[in-house]
Order: C-alpha cells, then structure tokens, then sequence
C-alpha cells in the first residue's frame, strides 16, 4: 500500500526551519523504524544509482537477508534513485537503510520539486513502455510505502517484509 502526501503550494511542508546537521537524521527516522545500518549521499547521477544498488545488496548479503529480500532491496534502491536522478530535478540525494527484527526500510530523500502528472496514466498504453513503472515495482516488492514531498523535497520509504 502506498500513501502520497503532497502539500499544495504555501501549504504544509516537511522541514521549514533546517534542523542542525546533528539532528536531520532523526527527522527521517519515526519511532520504531529499526537501527540505522547505513546513509548515502551522493550526487543525483546515472552513476550513484549503481553505486546505491552494490551498497544495498553488500548491506543485504552482510545481514545474511535472504535472495528475496536482497533483490526487493535492490530494485526498491534502484527505482527511487532512478526517480531521482530523472525526475526530481535535485542535485544529491540521500538513501538511508534501517532495519528491525520484521523489517528492513528504505528511504531515499531529495531536494526537487514534486511534479503531479498532467493526465492520468493510461495503464494498456504504457504496459509495452521500457520504463514508467517504477512505483509499481517497488508497491510489488514492499509490504508498505509512502512519499512525502514538499518545497524542499521529496522523502520516500518503502518497508520490505524479511
């Protein structure tokens, strides 16, 4: 299940007043989301969306996840980095994994600038397009996830079940 939060212009954001560097962690974090494992920022290229995937699937092959999980995890990473670099017009991007007994969420966080589409996607159409399905893969391989965009970016978290 995915939940999209996006404010209308001078509506609610995530973020106004910038935390100290100490604390912007903790911002993306809610209770009970588990022990961070790792953070990566990087720069919003084609290049830190492979980068992000060999560092996914290390962190997953070093928890001992399964084959599952670690391709959940890497084609989550790699569809929102992708998102980004494409998308969101941000220079870096974030991507912080967490991970719990039950659990292990991905979040990635921009600094672009949400853009609604102009028209609904026509699902028959786009099903022999190369690429435009990236949401739906990583709705497929989590157990829940969310976006949460604002004028100062965009946080997304998807939750795979281990």
């Amino acid at each position: 299940m995915s939940y999209v939060t996006c404010p209308s212009p001078g509506g609610a954001s995530l973020g106004v007043d910038e935390p100290p560097r100490s604390e912007r962690l903790r911002e993306r974090v809610s209770p009970g989301t588990g022990r961070v494992l790792v953070v990566a920022a990087l720069q919003a290229s084609p290049h830190a969306v492979s980068r992000l995937r060999r560092l996914a699937r290390a962190v997953a092959r070093g928890r001992g996840l399964s084959a599952a999980a670690e391709e959940a995890l890497a084609v989550i990473v790699s569809e929102l980095a992708t998102n980004v670099v494409l998308h969101s017009g941000s220079a870096d991007l974030t991507m912080m994994l967490q991970s719990d007994d039950a659990t292990l969420t991905v979040s990635v966080r921009d600094r672009g600038r949400w853009r609604e589409r102009p028209s609904p996607r026509c699902e028959e159409a786009d099903m022999d397009a190369e690429f435009g399905r990236g949401f739906a893969l990583v709705d497929a391989y989590s157990v829940d996830s969310t976006v949460r965009c604002s004028d100062e970016g965009t946080l997304v978290r998807a939750v795979i079940a281990l």
